[in-house]
């Protein structure tokens, strides 16, 4: 319930409960928000100077400036290990391999397949997930672990259609 004012009273009253629960997560909703498009801000500020910069210092620009100026951005406004953070990362991540294997295509230094991979990439990313959930569950995220207990936990009990409409979690014994 986090800093709900009506706490002491919430206990008796339901609603109010659900209340304080919405309201503390719009808050933590909208504060994501902020910090995320905040960080960005900076970040493409900082980008941009750095660019600027380095441009303006040798005359020209290289590739490398490019490289430079994000890795010095990322890890002064992304370099917080924290949720906001590691979620911009990780999605980066996934859109950083893709975009490095078709380079990879495109520059010949890995082969063009006659046949669609994806299908194979899928089917590795779903086995290693689960592999690593059944056998080393403490590796992965903790949201992706929450995620997952769910589908493939709680869901060997059932006890009514709600489970299936609502939430599934086990319930304590009567």
């Amino acid at each position: 319930m986090g800093n709900c004012p009506w706490n002491s009273w919430a206990h008796s009253h339901g609603s109010s409960l659900c209340l304080c629960s919405l309201r503390d997560k719009l808050r933590a909703i909208l504060q994501a928000t902020y910090t995320h498009s905040w960080n960005l801000a900076c970040f493409v500020f900082v980008y941009k100077g750095l660019c600027a910069l380095q441009a303006h210092t040798q005359g020209k620009t290289y590739q490398s400036h490019s490289f430079l100026a994000a890795f010095i951005g990322g890890f002064l406004l992304f370099g917080d290990n924290n949720n906001i953070n590691s979620q911009i990362n990780m999605y980066l991540t996934s859109r950083v391999l893709f975009a490095l294997c078709r380079l990879g295509v495109e520059k010949g230094y890995i082969p063009e397949l006659r046949w669609d991979p994806f299908p194979l990439y899928t089917a590795v990313v779903w086995g290693l997930v689960l592999w690593l959930f059944e056998y080393h569950r403490p590796t992965l995220q903790p949201s992706l672990q929450s995620s997952m207990t769910y589908l493939y936990e709680d869901s060997n009990v059932w006890h009514d259609l709600s489970d299936f409409l609502i939430y599934n979690k086990s319930r304590a014994s009567k």
